[in-house]
């Protein structure tokens, strides 16, 4: 394990030490076990959008000739 050191406000530091006590846990392990459920979180969260959308690469630019005379006109 590597050593990390942090400031935190009065207002977390005492919301922290509440929360590792209510989980019986040491604030330095709740800490932890946060964090990496905060990092595991967000590697699932990112899927890869490579390869997910089929269509002509000037989309964008060509929007008023791929959608046609009319589009969203009532």
């Amino acid at each position: 394990m590597r050593k990390s050191s942090l400031y935190l406000d009065a207002e977390l530091d005492r919301a922290l030490t509440y929360a590792a006590a209510r989980q019986k846990l040491s604030k330095a392990e709740f800490i932890r076990r946060t964090l990496s459920a905060a990092v595991a979180g967000e590697a699932a969260v990112r899927p890869s959008g490579i390869g997910v959308f089929d269509g002509p690469s000037d989309l964008a630019a060509g929007a008023e000739r791929y959608l046609g005379d009319g589009f969203g006109e009532e």
